[in-house]
């Protein structure tokens, strides 16, 4: 189906419940209507990063189900899949082949060699130091092939990450055959997942390298266009790049809400929130919380070094169980951009706070994420943390089908579901309708939506001070802090 402006859950196959079957039987026991699409995360064979170093896109991982029960969550929801169009497993056929055989693999070519990318005597170090990395050393790993010769190869993120040469051959031909077989077991949606860092090109940064990144997306948006599927390009860095990105026509992330919201809640003032909302792409995808950490730089120029510091202070302060060495190096934390936390333990396990959040992003121009954890209000899993040594497990907590059904329950869960289903069906929050914001005061937020037809009205009245708000839509209090003016919705 194409995709719908409904708001969007974001989980792995074994997170709520142990598999796909049992994710669509919590779904429709638990969560009915709240949710119209699922960004299901990379449930592919991989070895390592939980998904993301794909090995085979052919094949779901036998752990999670086989490709009929990937089809019969499509027939209720919109789906969203992975493709990691920058790298993949050094277990897939195309290393291993190229491992064994090297000049004579068919590919030869798929992989970036770093000895022949460089003209000789080069890299020099200053080459090394612009590259845009995540990690504090040249991003290459060796290779030793079947004859004993060594070369080194790129290698942007884990060790199982070994990157594409996206210009080769053989790689257009991957590329083209593997979103093809995506669409056709019921993708709508297609997350090109580090995409910025696919282009390598001498005397560039290696990030986001135009016009050849624009190039790489048009020809994926042309594999897809005439199969009615849609790409979402992955970028966390300067909202202006994700901003130009919207301007060619793609849907685009808002990494930039999950701070401005923790900024307007902690300090009480609204006037950065309402500056974003006024700013922001209709033709977008909301979030508050992800599979990683809380993004940092995406905000920078919406507010000031100052307010970000306060922030990412505050968060460490105010939030339950957030504590700084969880986003370092001592648990594998490869962005120090990003801050690993529930978002819900980022607001200090508070269901005042934490639902006033969640009607901000509703409220927000696009169409709301929400993350898996996000969506039953979950804490930091400290135990889950501990045990693997891995930050971003902080916010990975495996839900069994009974603890879902318990914490449904919980009324702050119910009054986020119930709000996410009215969202879903009312004209409002049409994607090219009107959004006008105000702040009448330093605390105060004022954020009407209206349908394109201009027959109905949504209007959110908050003050993130003390966290109160009122709904009305079409002028009518449908939903408020105070139990006793809430109508049903």
């Amino acid at each position: 189906m194409p995709v719908q402006n409904k708001a969007m859950l974001i989980t792995y196959a074994d997170s709520m419940g142990r598999n796909i079957k049992e994710l669509q039987e919590v779904l429709t026991t638990y969560i009915g209507d709240a949710i119209g699409g699922i960004h299901l995360l990379p449930f592919f064979p991989s070895t390592g990063d939980r998904g993301f170093a794909p090995s085979d896109y052919t094949r779901v991982d036998s752990a999670f189900g086989d490709w009929r029960d990937v089809q019969a969550l499509g027939k209720k929801y919109y789906l969203m899949f992975d493709f990691m169009i920058n790298h993949i497993s050094r277990e897939s056929v195309m290393y291993q082949d190229f491992k064994a055989k090297k000049d004579a693999s068919v590919y030869r070519d798929f992989f970036i060699r770093w000895e022949k990318f460089w003209p000789q005597g080069r890299p020099t170090q200053a080459d090394i130091d612009l590259i845009y990395k995540r990690k504090d050393r040249a991003p290459i790993q060796e290779i030793t092939f079947a004859d004993g010769s060594q070369e080194h190869l790129w290698n942007t993120f884990g060790d199982e990450q070994i990157d594409i040469n996206v210009n080769a051959d053989s790689a257009k031909k991957f590329i083209k055959e593997t979103l093809l077989e995506m669409v056709h077991h019921g993708a709508d949606l297609i997350r090109l997942d580090a995409f910025a860092y696919a282009i390598k090109k001498i005397d560039t940064n290696d990030f986001f390298v135009e016009p050849e990144i624009w190039q790489l997306l048009d020809s994926v948006r042309d594999i897809l266009t005439p199969l009615q599927a849609e790409i979402l390009p992955e970028i966390h860095e300067h909202y202006t790049i994700p901003a130009k990105i919207n301007a060619h026509g793609y849907f685009t992330y808002d990494f930039v809400l999950p701070l401005v919201t923790l900024y307007t809640l902690y300090s009480g003032k609204t006037a950065q929130l309402a500056k974003w909302l006024k700013m922001s792409p209709k033709r977008q995808f909301t979030t508050l919380d992800t599979h990683d950490g809380i993004g940092v730089v995406d905000a920078r120029d919406i507010l000031t070094d100052d307010e970000i510091t306060y922030t990412s202070s505050e968060l460490y302060k105010v939030g339950a169980n957030v504590k700084k060495t969880y986003s370092s190096a001592a648990y594998n934390n490869l962005d120090i951009y990003q801050i690993n936390s529930t978002y819900y333990s980022a607001l200090g396990n508070d269901d005042k706070a934490y639902l006033l959040a969640r009607i901000f992003q509703i409220f927000a121009p696009g169409i709301p994420q929400i993350y898996y954890v996000g969506l039953l209000a979950g804490a930091n899993d400290l135990d889950l943390l501990e045990r693997t040594k891995e930050g971003r497990n902080i916010n990975r907590h495996y839900y069994s089908q009974d603890e879902v059904a318990k914490e449904v329950q919980r009324p702050v869960v119910k009054k986020l579901l119930e709000l996410l289903s009215w969202r879903n069906q009312f004209a409002a929050f049409d994607l090219d309708g009107e959004i006008t914001v105000q702040t009448e005061g330093e605390q105060t937020i004022r954020v009407k939506r209206t349908s394109t037809d201009g027959r109905d009205t949504a209007i959110l009245q908050a003050n993130a001070a003390d966290k109160t708000f009122t709904i009305k839509a079409n002028d009518q209090i449908i939903f408020s802090d105070d139990e006793a003016d809430k109508v049903r919705l």
